[in-house]
């Protein structure tokens, strides 16, 4: 994407009531306004709250928000060029139940107040597969932490990726850690009784995967409390 059709969508993103976009400071030094306040001041209402984290062009979470009306979602990602698209579809068709967060997922417990998350999905996100890249992992110890701060108890995680790797790495990481595994598959799309959320809704992406042959795996699980 060219930096002229980047800063076009960095504009619109600006006039999107669907779009928060704080600056760091804002939430790690002033207090982020919405924090334990998204219901009430961003949605309306006090419908269930759920996450994606690394949501990309916002496909999943605005097709979450189309299947589930009754629950709130809201995509978080850094680049928002890039959930530009899903902002923009969500206005286009009127999905007043999904919202955007341009920020760091590090700091995903300085934007959230404790109990005010139901569930969290990760969809397809980076493995990083070197060993000095751990702590990049969005299920490493350090975020699975930062997520059992804002999580209700016995709220859901949700990692569904194409990467081996990222799947083995977390189910090890989570029986060690003693968590509540739900559901794992390592092929999704061909395991009986695989959840509904899983397998109707599909990324541009993820499309492409399966086009591949390459296998989608699934994990849900919960975290001990706090």
């Amino acid at each position: 994407m060219g930096s002229k059709n980047k800063l076009k969508r960095f504009r619109e993103n600006e006039t999107f009531a669907n779009v928060v976009q704080p600056t760091r400071e804002e939430v790690t030094d002033i207090g982020f306004g919405l924090k334990g306040k998204w219901g009430k001041e961003f949605f309306k209402n006090d419908n269930p709250i759920v996450l994606e984290l690394g949501c990309g062009k916002g496909e999943y979470s605005v097709n979450l928000a189309k299947k589930y009306p009754n629950k709130n979602f809201i995509g978080i990602d850094i680049k928002g060029a890039r959930f530009w698209r899903g902002a923009k579809t969500a206005i286009e068709e009127n999905i007043d139940n999904v919202g955007f967060l341009r920020t760091q997922i590090e700091l995903i417990d300085f934007c959230f107040a404790k109990d005010e998350v139901d569930e969290i999905w990760i969809t397809f996100p980076d493995p990083q597969i070197k060993y000095k890249r751990t702590k990049h992992r969005l299920t490493n110890k350090v975020f699975l932490d930062r997520y059992r701060k804002i999580l209700k108890t016995k709220g859901y995680i949700h990692l569904k990726t194409d990467s081996e790797f990222m799947h083995g790495y977390t189910l090890g990481l989570l029986h060690g850690l003693s968590e509540e595994i739900e559901y794992a598959h390592h092929d999704v799309y061909n395991s009986e009784g695989s959840p509904e959320e899983v397998t109707a809704i599909q990324t541009f992406y993820e499309s492409q995967y399966l086009e591949q042959n390459k296998k989608i795996t699934y994990v849900r699980f919960q975290l001990r409390s706090k």
